[in-house]
């Protein structure tokens, strides 16, 4: 009897990692692990923004729509519990994402409106916050195109026969995956000029 049980546990064994069982195992790891760094390094972003806002609104005081923007965006953004369950609901996944591309679209606004104050762009703990906030878009870059990466491949083991029918038995499902209809945008990190900004023609005075 025993070696009856242990026979059945080693075929049940060999027909699961013939189908697909421990690839969803796999798949589903990796696709926590990148999730997770995408998430730390939204966290980053949005922890870099309190000390911008209150450095532009040393030199900006007129522009207290766009402060304004800034910070409920990232309250939004920040106000969504992400964790790594999130990639399995849909609907909370489409709300995060939704956040943090507002909060991109008003960081980059605010960006726009620095270049109006030649001495905010040149003190030296804004010029800090903007390289650290340029160094933070482009690991966010990276971090979300492993994360596609990573969910392409497991929903494709999913969907894949045999593959789909052991994700039927066990209760794996597709993932939702980031959407690339602002990914080019999101891609591009913001330009920062760190060069002295040019004399203002005495014309113009």
């Amino acid at each position: 009897m025993q070696r009856f049980l242990m026979a059945l546990v080693l075929t049940l064994t060999m027909g699961l990692s013939g189908c697909g069982y421990n690839s969803f195992q796999s798949g589903d790891e990796q696709v926590k692990a990148s999730w997770s760094e995408v998430l730390n390094q939204y966290q980053r972003r949005a922890d870099l923004v309190p000390n911008l806002v209150n450095t532009v609104k040393g030199y900006a005081q007129y522009e207290q729509d766009t402060l304004l923007a800034v910070t409920n965006a990232r309250a939004k953004a920040t106000g969504i519990t992400a964790t790594p369950e999130l990639v399995n609901d849909p609907a909370a996944f489409a709300k995060f994402e939704a956040a943090q591309r507002e909060l991109s679209g008003a960081l980059s606004r605010l960006l726009v409106v620095v270049e109006k104050y030649p001495d905010l762009k040149a003190n030296a703990g804004f010029r800090d916050l903007q390289a650290q906030l340029e160094g933070t878009e482009n690991r966010i870059t990276v971090a979300r195109n492993r994360y596609i990466g990573a969910v392409q491949a497991y929903n494709v083991s999913v969907r894949s026969f045999p593959n789909n029918l052991t994700a039927m038995v066990f209760g794996y499902k597709v993932k939702p995956n980031l959407t690339v209809a602002d990914e080019k945008a999101i891609a591009v990190p913001p330009v920062v000029n760190f060069g002295t900004p040019p004399a203002t023609p005495a014309s113009a005075q």
